[in-house]
């Protein structure tokens, strides 16, 4: 299987785990110093066509096949829509839209060749409902989502199967990194944490075990799902 985004954070739990329980994995990232030892190790930019289809081939040279493609790689942007100038709105929906476009793009490719095979795209609560600041962001996860309902439609009688996580606030380094520049880390993290009822952040943990299940034949009848790992939020 490939995963994006490997490096850290959700995309790192996730790779730990599915090597932690036999499977060949590829980890990518732009930094590959932080993917899990077990796993194969490639450096790359999802922005880039051609550095996502090498992916793919080389899950094909190693395994002769490629079974799972895990498109999780994102970044983050809180600001408002009047806040957010053309060029974050932009990098936003390069990593988060068109690198998810070009893993589905080149997984469908190779999975309609060998006969079916599972994607699994990492989504957003943002993408479900709206949250302040989050106009890229959300704007970029909901994109996401519709993509995987229709990828999931389009192929699932060709056997590929296609479904998105979309996590609640993950007490991740990119969270981590936002609560520094916050001003007053306690302070904010009590806000994110205030928004979920279960009253707590999630971790990465939780939502590689949602993308494992999503990933494995146990999901064999699930496709084009929106799986909802939030603490709450949607219900509130």
């Amino acid at each position: 299987m490939v995963i994006t985004g490997a490096g850290s954070g959700i995309g790192q739990a996730a790779a730990a785990r599915m090597a932690s329980e036999g499977a060949w994995v590829l980890g990518a990232d732009r930094d590959v110093s932080g993917v899990p030892e077990g796993c194969e190790r490639m450096e790359a930019d999802v922005t880039d066509e051609s550095q996502v289809e090498a992916l793919v081939r080389r899950a094909v040279e190693a395994c002769g096949r490629l079974d799972v493609m895990c498109n999780n790689a994102g970044i983050g942007s809180t600001k408002a829509v009047v806040d957010c100038t053309g060029d974050e709105w932009d990098r936003v929906m390069a990593v988060n839209v068109r690198g998810v476009f070009f893993g589905c793009k080149h997984a469908v490719r190779q999975m309609l060749e060998q006969g079916g095979g599972a994607i699994v795209n990492t989504a957003s609560v943002a993408g479900m409902v709206g949250l302040r600041d989050r106009a890229a962001y959300s704007a970029s996860k909901g994109a996401v989502i519709a993509l995987t309902k229709q990828v999931a439609a389009q192929y699932a009688a060709q056997g590929i199967r296609c479904n998105a996580v979309c996590p609640g606030t993950v007490d991740s380094p990119w969270v981590g990194r936002l609560l520094d520049e916050s001003g007053d880390a306690p302070a904010a993290r009590a806000a994110l944490v205030a928004r979920q009822p279960l009253g707590r952040l999630g971790t990465s943990d939780e939502i590689a075990a949602a993308i494992c299940y999503l990933a494995s034949d146990e999901a064999a009848f699930v496709t084009g799902s929106a799986l909802v790992i939030d603490g709450g939020i949607l219900a509130s």
